[in-house]
């Protein structure tokens, strides 16, 4: 099942559970796609940013997309594959796909600067990894200090065939998914799949300027589920009412620095993850920031019932 431009929904990206110790905690890896694959995910996105996936070992990158293809069967797996060098990058990228992954993603390194430099990088990616396998472009300037303009993604995507989805996590960004469709209904620009990032901050709108999911973190994936089927059913107002009442957590847990903290932490008072731990280098949540979790799954829980833990 390989990755298409036609792909939409959610792709929730799945944290990578620890126990205390740093070891992987394998049960709660059964347990947290087994609960994305309860929740009717549309596919899952595994070693990600999110994912601490630099903190992994190789062998550990590999069970985890294992778990996922074996608890997740026929929903594509977009696994990240961002590395240094592309002699790791293609040895990976060639072995999840082996073992049933549906594309890559790639983040570009934070050392480009011009735009020449950004698609002669993905070129280089591509050739590396083979045209043969389906990827995303990862377009997140806040955290890797890369900008790409509409105009560079359009010539990325273009240049390379294999290139089927855009994981746009620009902040603001509403306007470049605009001109994205716009090109595209010009016919500059192919069909491609744009799912978005930034935790689901802003999929209220983002769904209404075009995009055709989601592709991010949330301690409540249902809620992004929610806002994408409402907004693709025509029902704005029920979309946005969802939305609203999550806000406050959601908002929460973009707190830079310890926003997987925050993530890892509610998971776990879903019972989802038995730990909260992180591998180390890790923030970690203090007593005082349970605390306001804690409160705002309280209030959360007044307006939608998932929220009860």
């Amino acid at each position: 099942m390989n990755l298409t431009p036609d792909a939409g929904g959610v792709f929730p990206i799945a944290p990578t559970p620890f126990n205390a110790d740093g070891s992987i905690d394998w049960t709660s890896t059964d347990r947290l796609f087994d609960f994305y694959q309860g929740i009717g995910a549309d596919g899952i996105t595994v070693l990600g940013i999110m994912g601490e996936a630099p903190k992994l070992e190789p062998e550990e990158s590999v069970g985890i997309v294992k778990r996922a293809a074996a608890r997740m069967p026929g929903k594509p797996i977009i696994v990240g594959v961002s590395a240094p060098g592309f002699a790791a990058m293609r040895s990976l990228a060639r072995q999840v796909m082996d073992l049933g992954a549906a594309g890559v993603m790639i983040a570009p390194p934070s050392s480009l600067r011009t735009d020449d430099q950004i698609t002669g990088y993905y070129a280089q990616a591509v050739e590396a990894i083979g045209t043969d396998i389906p990827f995303v472009i990862q377009d997140y300037p806040l955290t890797l200090s890369v900008v790409m303009t509409p105009a560079v993604i359009r010539r990325i995507v273009m240049d390379n065939p294999s290139c089927v989805m855009l994981k746009h996590e620009d902040w603001p960004g509403l306007e470049k998914i605009s001109t994205l469709r716009k090109f595209e209904a010009e016919g500059s620009l192919r069909k491609i799949s744009i799912v978005t990032g930034n935790g689901g901050l802003f999929l209220d709108f983002e769904m209404e300027r075009g995009a055709d999911g989601a592709n991010t973190g949330y301690a409540f994936p249902e809620l992004l589920i929610d806002v994408v089927r409402f907004q693709k059913a025509g029902q704005r107002d029920a979309a946005h009412d969802i939305f609203d009442a999550h806000l406050p957590l959601l908002r929460y847990e973009q707190q830079q620095g310890v926003g997987l903290a925050v993530r890892k932490y509610t998971l776990m008072k879903r019972g989802i993850l038995a730990s909260d731990a992180q591998r180390k280098p890790g923030a970690a949540l203090s007593a005082k920031g349970k605390t306001e979790v804690d409160y705002l799954l309280a209030r959360l829980a007044k307006h939608d019932p998932r929220a009860r833990v």
